[in-house]
């Protein structure tokens, strides 16, 4: 007889159960990864390379479209101009999403402020340092009204800004009768307002102190989130509340401070708007909070909060910029420049959403 014949029928189920437990432990078994597994992981663990590779490819690719007057450092610093005050409200903005909310009043809370600058040291004759720390201090308040709305009476991120944005528009239109302040009356009375429309010149190119102020802004916001415990605490809230209260951490403070802050800094980028533009409008920057949360989008920062770097918005509002002057340059028409910048969105979106399923 053979083999097979003489075996028990217990053995069988044996050998079964053996070649059963095996095929599970198989099962359990890591697969091999792939390339574009290990790229998921170095993009998951380091998001602002992401807008450092496109803002790269987009200016090699520029710089051959467009030629040599890409490349001239006239047209290198007059993007950092045009960028520089939408990416002072993408740094506020990037502190918002961080704890996975959003704020769509940013450039109301500028604005408004400018006008707040504006009206007392043009028109009603105030100091202008005293008008300029008015502005500060009222950009402050804005950012911790929104914070206790979202905090204390618990609404949504969402719904909180897109109505303080209607309040301070509409305040904004009642303080300035709906006028502009000319450039004019601002060097005669209050040419302090206009100091971060200065420039310095570094050969052929043109440094504005807003510039060097959206830099400084973002080193500094860079530290203060890498170096410090309450950094720690702003992605720990964005990416976790309920674990980051269990282990101690008093989200609704935290919450209100990065509200708070964010209002500051959407001040601070008003006084700077004086200087950019020249005048105080009050319809002025209209878009900024979609051009805000574009650049936070493109830098990389997740929108589920917790995830990414306050540089990544630089380089987000870099990458707009270069796309913007490279397809001006090249002669395309503005609604393609349009075109473009959404489909920015869109795979930028895409790329975040495809790195957050990174497996472990």
């Amino acid at each position: 007889m053979n083999d097979v014949a003489d075996r028990s029928p217990g053995a069988t189920e044996a050998e079964a159960g053996l070649a059963g437990a095996a095929s599970a432990v198989a099962e359990f078994q890591p697969r091999r990864r792939t390339l574009l597994d290990h790229i998921q992981h170095v993009l998951h663990n380091n998001p602002t390379l992401v807008p450092v590779i496109v803002l790269a490819l987009s200016l090699v690719a520029f710089g051959i479209i467009a030629g040599e007057r890409f490349f001239s450092p006239f047209n290198l610093s007059l993007i950092m101009q045009q960028v520089s005050i939408i990416g002072m409200l993408a740094a506020a903005q990037s502190l918002i999403i961080l704890t996975a909310g959003i704020d769509l009043s940013v450039a109301a809370i500028m604005v408004l402020m400018s006008v707040v600058m504006g009206n007392l040291a043009v028109n009603m004759g105030v100091p202008t340092p005293i008008a300029i720390v008015a502005g500060f201090a009222g950009g402050a308040a804005a950012g911790l009204l929104n914070g206790v709305l979202i905090t204390r009476v618990k609404l949504p991120p969402f719904i909180t800004t897109l109505g303080t944005w209607n309040v301070f528009f509409a305040l904004n239109l009642w303080l300035s009768g709906a006028q502009s302040i000319r450039s004019q009356d601002i060097d005669e009375k209050a040419p302090l307002l206009k100091f971060f429309g200065e420039s310095i010149q570094l050969g052929g190119a043109k440094i504005t102190f807003g510039v060097i102020l959206m830099v400084l802004m973002f080193l500094a916001l860079w530290y203060m989130l890498n170096h410090t415990a309450w950094g720690r605490h702003v992605y720990a809230v964005g990416d976790d509340p309920e674990a980051a209260e269990l282990s101690g951490i008093r989200t609704e403070r935290v919450l209100l401070s990065v509200y708070t802050l964010a209002g500051f800094l959407c001040a601070l980028a008003g006084w700077a708007a004086i200087g950019r533009v020249g005048s105080i409008s009050p319809q002025s920057f209209y878009e900024g909070n979609l051009q805000s949360i574009t650049a936070v989008v493109i830098g990389g920062i997740s929108l589920f909060g917790g995830r990414g770097s306050i540089l990544g918005a630089l380089f987000g509002a870099l990458i707009v910029g270069v796309f913007q002057s490279g397809l001006r340059i090249a002669g395309v028409d503005v609604l393609w420049q349009v075109f473009a910048i959404g489909w920015l969105i869109i795979i930028a979106v895409a790329i975040d959403q495809w790195i957050r399923r990174v497996s472990a």
